[in-house]
């Protein structure tokens, strides 16, 4: 038996005497397990055994730890392959396995990592199918001081014959029982992550991407509550997967109200070929269990991906207040009208511009020139680094928007290189926002994107790069790949896309890197990797930011957050509201603008001003500060999150009423994660109270007068 202890957490699995691996337990840490009463061996009617001697044991109700099919197990398999002769039953049982301290990195894939080999134990176990030739590396890693499990899969072919790989799973596990609700981070573009619940049944009930991104459909997380589970309390067993393609996770509900929970590379439109010798590596999935109900969950994901999955110069350090051009000029602006925005946002105190889409080629439209990334000195005529070097002596730092990954059919790189893009040879190739997707599966492809981007950024004084993806797949080919490899073009894609990234990084490390797709289409534990903020969404409404932001903060922490203050009416939904609320939900993350400064009143440029000066004592609090969640906008007209200190000296709370209500209640805000036996003065009003009284009484709440209200405080504690 093995059994891996997490810091609150423990996961155990047992090899039965036939050799397979039988999953026995995850949940919260037990001094003893009896898994012979876990793994029952009961004869059930038309349930095919495997085991001669024993009629009772078949894996169609055994609880198993990455399962096959073919061979009794009925339900949704981890993995499949195919041999050459066109089977496709393998039966991989237990051979070996090593323990050791510290945790591998993945052969090129993001993961989470440690800093020194103290942080955490890795096991693996080679599962092996000697009949075919195949090993399976299960590779486990338990951190010793969060409440985290890792997984993944390692498949590698010792035979002489080609075995094809169809489905690649990083994660299966076999749960007691079907009493949980499902929880998932769902929508569409400008609608993300918002949070969908539903309780389990008999079946299959999924989630996945073919878009050749995470997408902003669905996110690569799932998460099965206990029926009594809440913010704050409750058994959560969660999932989340560092990888940014085509994903598929779900869970399985089987005839003996026993669930299979599974997260992996989606089996859609894949396969991979592995010849004698060569190995394929699935992306590892993170496994978070809770009984803090999903506050706990959140937190210890948010602390992992702050510290051990974003790496860098930036993963520590306070992010700058940036304002981004693009609601303020879209494609119509030149460098006179850039200065004067940029004027206007250093006296507010911003600290950085972004120049978005529009500064290369013939850009002026989004018709034309991706790909063409050289400077437009009709807009900009004293060249790239010209601008960046006045934009530098007002005070501000420079970033750039620029989509790598994309081409414009008009464009000088397309007529010169018009099988460099994603296509099926004979097939009318699909555009979005007129674009082709570039093959990044090809390597000189990505050798190109690597000079390209070094030429560039090395020609100016860049301190920032907003990376962009506006369109996902389609006609997912390869004019390189042979034609039994086509359905390895997606995958090949990400490998290429990290592999540049890996690149990039490593010769630019003092540049900060927001990831984008569409805002928040790839918003992921593999882009968290590469770059530690993601713009979270083209949606810069105030009120709907309350939900993409909040569901996206059940996974990712604020300093993964892009928000920004933009115009109203928005330029999104028509919404007005007002320039507190937005300043506010913008403060939850990354903070920075999106609107031309110079339309706007001296009050609220005076406003403004304020509220980055504010922003600026508080950023590292929201930045990096425990989060605890205390209103869903899910849940009513109301939303309100606050962050604490780790040593529970300093509380910023925010609260948000959408629609005002007539004759409306007294209501009370019970605060959280304060410390009962301090005292905690509210900076703007001088009042004190008891992080006693604020936690359990709760803190009086103003009555809106107006719908989009907002308000917002500051707590700091002393002693007595």
């Amino acid at each position: 038996m093995f059994l891996l202890q997490a810091k609150d957490t423990c996961y155990a699995m047992q090899v039965s005497e036939s050799g397979y691996l039988c999953h026995v337990y995850w949940g919260k840490k037990v001094r003893r397990l009896h898994p012979e009463e876990i793994v029952r061996k009961i004869s059930r009617s038309m349930s095919p055994s495997t085991d001669g001697r024993n009629l009772a044991f078949s894996l169609d109700n055994i609880p198993l730890e990455y399962p096959s099919y073919g061979n009794s197990d009925f339900r949704n398999p981890a993995f499949q392959v195919q041999f050459y002769d066109g089977s496709t039953v393998a039966v991989p049982k237990y051979k070996s396995h090593r323990i050791y301290p510290g945790k591998p990195a993945l052969s090129g894939l993001p993961a989470t990592y440690v800093e020194n080999s103290e942080e955490a134990d890795s096991l693996e176990i080679e599962l092996s199918d000697d009949t075919a030739g195949l090993r399976i590396i299960l590779l486990y890693t338990a951190f010793r001081d969060r409440n985290v499990i890792t997984r993944s899969a390692r498949f590698q072919n010792n035979g002489s014959r080609k075995i094809k790989i169809l489905r690649a799973l990083s994660m299966s596990v076999d749960l007691p029982h079907d009493r949980y609700d499902m929880l998932q981070l769902s929508g569409a573009w400008a609608r993300e992550r918002h949070i969908y619940k539903r309780a389990l049944v008999p079946g299959m009930q999924s989630v996945e991407s073919r878009r050749g991104a995470s997408s902003h459909q669905q996110n690569p997380f799932l998460a099965l509550m206990s029926k009594d589970a809440g913010e704050k309390s409750g058994e959560i067993y969660a999932v989340n997967l560092v990888y940014s393609g085509n994903f598929f996770a779900g869970a399985e509900v089987d005839q003996f109200a026993t669930t299979r929970f599974f997260m992996g590379i989606n089996p859609f439109d894949f396969s991979w070929i592995l010849g004698s010798g060569e190995a394929f590596q699935a992306p590892e999935a993170v496994l978070v269990y809770s009984f803090e109900g999903l506050g706990g969950m959140s937190r210890t994901f948010h602390s992992l991906y702050r510290e051990r999955l974003c790496r860098g110069k930036f993963r520590d350090r306070a992010r700058p207040v940036l304002i981004n051009n693009w609601e303020a000029t879209y494609f119509d602006f030149n460098s006179e009208k850039i200065m004067r925005l940029v004027q206007t946002a250093s006296e507010q105190g911003i600290e950085l511009f972004v120049l978005d889409d529009g500064w290369f080629g013939n850009r002026n439209d989004d018709t034309t020139s991706l790909g063409d990334w050289t400077v437009n000195l009709r807009k900009i005529p004293e060249g790239l680094s010209g601008l960046a070097k006045k934009v530098i002596r007002s005070g501000l730092r420079f970033g750039i928007w620029m989509e790598p990954e994309m081409v414009s059919r008009d464009s000088e790189l397309y007529r010169a290189h018009p099988d460099w893009c994603l296509h099926v040879e004979g097939r009318e190739r699909t555009e979005s926002r007129n674009q082709l997707v570039l093959d990044l599966s090809r390597q000189d492809v990505c050798n190109y994107l690597e000079n390209m981007i070094t030429g560039l950024l090395t020609g100016a004084p860049v301190s920032y790069v907003k990376w962009d993806m506006n369109r996902n797949l389609t006609e997912v080919g390869s004019s390189l790949l042979p034609h039994e490899r086509q359905r390895e073009t997606a995958h090949r894609y990400l490998l290429g896309l990290y592999g540049l990234l890996e690149k990039i990084i490593n010769k630019f490390p003092n540049l900060l890197f927001e990831g984008c797709a569409g805002g928040g289409g790839r918003f992921d534990p593999g882009m968290l990797y590469y770059m530690p903020q993601i713009w979270t969404s083209d949606d810069t409404d105030a009120v709907e930011r309350l939900k993409i932001q909040y569901g996206t903060s059940l996974v990712y922490p604020a300093s993964a957050m892009g928000a920004h203050v933009s115009a109203v009416p928005n330029h999104q939904v028509g919404r007005m509201t007002p320039l507190a609320t937005r300043c506010r939900a913008s403060l939850s993350g990354d903070f920075g603008f999106e609107l031309d400064l110079n339309r706007l009143s001296k009050s609220e440029l005076r406003e403004i001003k304020n509220e980055i000066d504010f922003y600026k004592k508080i950023r590292e609090l929201v930045q990096f500060g425990i989060l605890y969640r205390l209103r869903s906008p899910f849940q009513g007209d109301m939303a309100a999150w606050m962050y604490v200190s780790d040593d529970q000296k300093l509380a910023y709370v925010s609260c948000f009423s959408v629609l005002s209500v007539p004759n409306a209640p007294i209501d009370f805000l019970r605060l959280d994660g304060l410390n009962p036996d301090r005292e905690y003065t509210v900076t703007s009003t001088g009042k004190i109270y008891g992080g006693d009284e604020l936690m359990n009484v709760g803190f009086p709440l103003p009555v809106a007068e107006g719908d989009f209200q907002s308000w917002d405080w500051l707590l700091t504690a002393f002693s007595n």
